[in-house]
């Protein structure tokens, strides 16, 4: 096409762009849906998916840093790097939440970043141009990598290089900025034919395992263990290895527990399995980790929550690591023994290292187990019958855990909400079928996180978020997005009214300030309502008899829904909260500020 674009001329008239080019390297390389917001600079990447709709679709976010969220969930459940789009400027500055929450969780992702044309950067500072600023710089801060793409030569190997480094250990996000004017340039597919790495199509890019060496030297140490524990975290799913570490805790024949990323790497059905250890997870997880003396961990990087704050492991508790990053171990504490390796290749060689099953040869640890997890049980049980007004959130958990299917997915929001669904909703299977936003652990994932879920689930299949209102809050517009494309989609919004973490935070350290709020008696936000005037069912709920109704017709329901239960906005799952309501001592108080400390990095022993 010669001369000036007019107007009203289109584009792709004539010529195919690179536009069509990069939608042809995602199509072949595995990508099904690209989530995010076009901009004017990003339109050619819309035009050539627009044509390719049979193997490539693209999902229309209300904002772009949920687009982020909804790629992070895509990837979770999938493997594959989730893919998202935002244009210059304005959009690019809001992925950041989804692409920290992506690196510190090491989850494959790739940002299709627009950028002013190459001839314009000198005038990028302060806005000179529109929308201009330094996003290289930006994105380099809180991405795996990120790249400035130079010239149109260069844009195909790049993107092989951004899937590469998306799924190669560590898993992350990558950021691809892309000049207008290299988006928009013609492109000769016989020149450049498209080339794509299929073995960067899904995570883990390449699979190593550790040296027999070290594989017996663990063996070793869990044939003297007296009370052998497995901590796994989300590296098994990352590894896609929940089979093979299952099959490894039947034969280990000692306690399992996970991180909340890891849950559904065992079925939380098994004996040995006492559920997430978490300040806010399982009561018995948290007593019985204490007792091992040998602590396996097995994709996990032991963080200040599935570590208790780093007094795990005690300095009488040999350890094992399990991991594909050299750094991971010894960063807080110094292994007996280090395995350096892919989850699935180290884990299936240590199972065989092992030799026979050593399930049952440890009654008094089995016993032990067993007493723990049912005096918890029992515990539990007058929180999750309670016909207590307002309701108590586990009485809500166990009518979700009747009606999850075997496809369904439940996405949880952060703050309480992972609490009540990792210590009341069961993982019966070894999936990943819980998606946690744990790698920032920030407000507001699980609204757009069940847009990706959806995108990929299972005909039939249900997506069940949990969030309180704070949380929902954020994405609230993403329920739009949810209409559009009639997705299968429960939101269950717990309403206290509060921020309710904030709330407890401030009662328990700071006597009785009020800052976490969330309505007043003359505002009382209707979240069911608000869902019905954006296409969307909308049921509340304020008596425990009507929570199984309400699901079950969310549940029935041909399309996405709200059920918005009202609760007690003194409700927590964080045990230390619990006990110092409890005990409303001054002694028994932390003072204003406390603060959490490293322990001092030690040698653990051997057995």
């Amino acid at each position: 096409m010669d001369g000036p674009l007019s107007a009203n001329q289109p584009l792709t008239e004539t010529k195919p762009h690179i536009g069509d080019m990069l939608a042809e390297m995602l199509a072949q390389s595995g990508v099904e849906y690209v989530f995010g917001m076009p901009g004017g600079q990003t339109t050619a990447l819309h035009d050539g998916i627009s044509r390719r709709t049979d193997r490539i679709r693209h999902i229309l976010m209300r904002d772009e840093r949920n687009a982020a969220y909804a790629a992070d969930a895509y990837a979770r459940l999938t493997g594959k790097p989730g893919i998202c789009d935002v244009t210059v400027g304005p959009g690019a500055n809001l992925l950041p939440a989804g692409f920290l929450e992506a690196l510190n969780a090491s989850i494959p992702m790739i940002g299709i970043i627009g950028e002013l044309p190459l001839d314009w950067m000198p005038l990028k500072e302060k806005g000179i141009a529109s929308q201009g600023f330094d996003q290289l710089s930006f994105f380099q801060s809180c991405s795996k990598e990120a790249f400035l793409v130079p010239s149109v030569a260069a844009l195909p190997e790049l993107v092989r290089t951004a899937f590469r480094i998306a799924t190669a250990p560590r898993p992350g996000p990558v950021a691809l900025i892309i000049p207008h004017d290299i988006f928009d340039a013609d492109w000769d597919p016989q020149a450049m034919p498209v080339r794509v790495d299929d073995r960067t199509r899904r995570m883990p890019y390449l699979r190593s395992a550790a040296p027999v060496s070290a594989i017996r030297d663990a063996a070793a140490l869990i044939r003297k263990a007296k009370r052998p524990a497995l901590v796994c975290g989300g590296g098994v799913h990352g590894s896609d290895a929940a089979a093979e570490v299952t099959a490894f805790a039947d034969r280990l024949g000692g306690l399992v527990v996970t991180s909340l990323s890891g849950k559904g790497s065992v079925p939380e059905t098994r004996a040995y399995a006492a559920g997430v250890l978490n300040p806010l997870g399982s009561e018995a997880a948290i007593e019985l980790i204490q007792e091992a003396d040998l602590i396996i961990w097995c994709g996990s990087k032991v963080s200040q929550n599935t570590g208790m704050n780093w007094t795990l492991p005690k300095p009488d508790q040999a350890t094992i690591t399990i991991d594909f990053d050299p750094l991971e171990h010894g960063r807080t504490f110094r292994p007996t023994v280090p395995l350096l390796g892919d989850v699935r290749e180290v884990i299936t060689a240590l199972d065989a290292a092992l030799g026979d099953s050593r399930a049952g040869t440890l009654p008094d640890w089995d016993a032990r187990i067993a007493e723990v997890k049912a005096r918890c049980e029992a515990s539990k049980l007058a929180e999750t019958s309670s016909d207590q007004v307002p309701i108590l959130p586990p009485r809500i958990m166990v009518e979700i855990a009747k009606r999850l299917g075997k496809d369904d997915v439940v996405v949880s929001d952060a703050s309480f909400s992972a609490g009540w669904i990792s210590g009341y909703i069961p993982a019966e299977q070894t999936r990943r079928q819980f998606v946690f936003a744990r790698g920032q652990g920030g407000l507001g994932y699980s609204v757009p996180g069940a847009i990706g879920a959806a995108a990929v689930a299972p005909e039939g299949a249900r997506v069940v978020t949990v969030a309180g209102d704070g949380a929902f809050s954020y994405t609230i517009g993403e329920l739009a997005t949810q209409a559009q494309y009639n997705q299968r989609i429960v939101n269950v919004v717990i309403n206290n009214g509060k921020l309710g973490w904030i709330q407890l935070w401030q009662e328990i350290f700071f006597k009785n300030v009020q800052s976490a709020e969330l309505e007043s008696q003359s505002v009382v936000p209707g979240y069911a309502a608000a869902a019905r005037g954006m296409g969307l069912k909308g049921i509340y709920v304020d008596k425990p008899d009507q929570i199984a109704a309400a699901l079950d017709e969310a549940f029935a329901h041909d399309g996405p829904s709200v059920v918005e239960v009202r609760i007690d906005d003194r409700a927590t799952p964080i045990h230390s909260f619990k006990r110092r309501m409890r005990d409303t001592s001054e002694k028994a108080r932390p003072r204003p500020g406390t603060v959490y400390k490293l322990r001092d990095w030690k040698v653990s022993p051997d057995l």
